[in-house]
């Protein structure tokens, strides 16, 4: 009974050893094969801005999300000087409502209580000068003299003077400003408004955002250190989109189209096939020689293939070495090319 159950155990053993031959076959014995490297694109991150770094937010190995706050520079100054321009702001506002709002009621009573004041000072100035001439002339200078008449002449024409002015300044009042002092008074709260903006816009750029999803792959400064536009902060490695670059010889290169699907496995998982396509074939052979002499030569030329990857589980790193497997029908010939 013993050797029954071990007979049928080795023939099933065998059986399921053909199937998974045969399913393997297509693919590793007869179809196309390549190596290459898994890369990914990388972005060098640096502050817009130029101060003292306070805070950095991730370490190396890291997912960041797309805006995500990663570092921040000192701002205790920036935020001074925008205290600043917003009390700037808020008194060439006030001026500019003053305008807008025009003449109170009581500048106007004011003004002209101030114009009765002068006309009745003028009046007086001028009869006290008429009477003086008056006296000077019918008495020959003997009663008043000419200095005193030159007096009340002065006097009369500072108060026809100050007349004047207060009848300007209650015109004025009856007027309002003009509309060039309120432009003029606008075109001021708009420089202010500017100043606070570029402040607040310069405060922003005091802090890093990722601008896509990423995984920390080097941090190259430390709180403390300053940081400039030309200093890079963080490597950042996008997980998204992940490719093979392969190399195919030009004896395969018509079997290769865009859009073809393939295989890719690793060392770290070899029994975990990636699903990919071919997303680019390079127009220009690699290591192409200066002349080409013989057929051989020409056989021999490269030519680059990346293979897009979906990745969700992460499992490809970069520079990681990568093995690129085709269907049967894709090739004619058993190629491995080692880039």
């Amino acid at each position: 009974m013993k050797k029954t159950q071990i007979a049928a155990a080795i023939v099933l053993a065998l059986t399921l050893g053909l199937v998974w031959r045969f399913n393997t076959a297509a693919v590793v014995d007869h179809g196309l094969v390549l190596y290459g490297n898994v890369d990914i694109r990388q972005v060098s991150l640096a502050f817009d801005g130029t101060g003292r770094i306070t805070r950095l937010n991730v370490q190396e190995g890291d997912h960041v999300q797309i805006g995500e706050v990663i570092g921040e520079l000192d701002t205790r100054t920036l935020s001074l000087e925008l205290a600043q321009a917003e009390a700037q702001m808020a008194v060439k506002g006030h001026a500019l409502q003053r305008l807008r709002n025009g003449s109170r009621p009581e500048e106007i009573v004011q003004a002209r209580a101030n114009l009765s004041a002068a006309q009745a000072e003028a009046d007086n100035a001028t009869r006290q000068f008429s009477r003086l001439n008056t006296v000077n002339s019918s008495t020959e200078g003997k009663a008043v003299s000419q200095q005193d008449v030159g007096n009340a002449e002065a006097l009369q024409r500072m108060a026809q003077a100050k007349l004047e002015n207060t009848r300007k300044a209650l015109d004025l009042a009856l007027a309002g400003p003009r509309r060039e002092e309120i432009g003029e008074a606008q075109a001021h709260l708009d420089v202010a408004r500017a100043q606070a903006d570029l402040l607040k816009h310069r405060i922003d750029e005091a802090k890093l955002r990722s601008p896509i999803n990423a995984v920390v792959r080097s941090r190259l400064l430390e709180p403390g250190d300053m940081a400039s536009p030309r200093t890079t902060v963080f490597a950042l490695a996008i997980v998204d989109p992940k490719w093979v670059r392969a190399y195919v010889p030009e004896v395969d290169l018509g079997t290769i189209k865009p859009g073809m699907a393939a295989q890719v496995s690793t060392d770290s998982h070899p029994a975990e096939a990636i699903p990919g396509r071919v997303g680019y074939i390079s127009s220009v052979a690699e290591f192409t020689p200066k002349t080409v002499q013989t057929e051989e030569i020409r056989t021999s030329l490269v030519y680059e293939v990346r293979i897009y990857v979906d990745d969700p589980a992460d499992r490809l790193r970069l520079g990681m070495p990568a093995t690129v497997r085709f269907a049967a029908d894709t090739s004619e010939h058993k190629n491995q090319v080692r880039p």
